[in-house]
C-alpha cells in the first residue's frame, strides 16, 4: 500500500499544473508581477544602452558591422519602449 498512496500523493494537483500562482497567495503574486516587470523595463533600457552605443561609434565601425550612418542615428533616436 505505500507504494500506490506514494504515486497517488507525488502527482500535483490539476489547478496546480494548469495555474503556477494558484498555490501562492497575493503576496506571492505580486511578487512574480513585479519581477517580470522589472525583467520587461531591463530589457527596455538594454535595447536603449544598445542604440545610443550604435549613435556613438564611428563611421569605420558602422561600416564594419554593415550601418549607415543614417540608419544608425534612426535607431538611436527611438523611444526605448519600441
Amino acid at each position: 500500500m505505500d507504494t500506490i498512496e506514494t504515486i497517488r500523493y507525488a502527482r500535483p494537483a490539476f489547478r496546480a499544473q494548469t495555474d503556477p500562482l494558484a498555490n501562492r497567495g497575493f503576496a506571492g503574486r505580486m511578487v512574480v508581477v513585479l519581477r517580470s516587470l522589472a525583467r520587461q523595463i531591463d530589457r527596455m533600457l538594454e535595447r536603449r544602452r544598445g542604440r545610443l552605443a550604435l549613435i556613438e561609434m564611428t563611421d569605420e565601425q558602422l561600416k564594419d558591422i554593415g550601418v549607415s550612418r543614417c540608419d544608425a542615428h534612426r535607431e538611436g533616436i527611438r523611444a526605448f519602449w519600441e
